[in-house]
């Protein structure tokens, strides 16, 4: 059971090497998701949302990484 929980983590890993960027992605989308739908946003400004707050996510996390 070791051994396949250890597979299971290493191929995670391939996909999910910055933990903090995924949930920071992930984020980002659940706000523009609430943005279109329950608050009825207009697309434009939903698009703006998700484009910048990836562009933000990806900047942050290159600085951390610059950091490490």
């Amino acid at each position: 059971m070791t051994v396949l929980k250890l597979i299971v983590s290493e191929v995670a890993g391939l996909f999910i090497d910055d933990e903090f960027l995924a949930v920071a992605i992930m984020a980002v989308i659940g706000v523009t998701v609430v943005m279109a739908f329950a608050l009825k946003t207009p697309p434009l400004i939903v698009g703006a949302v998700l484009l910048f707050g990836c562009i933000a996510v990806l900047a942050d996390s290159v600085w951390r990484a610059k950091r490490d």
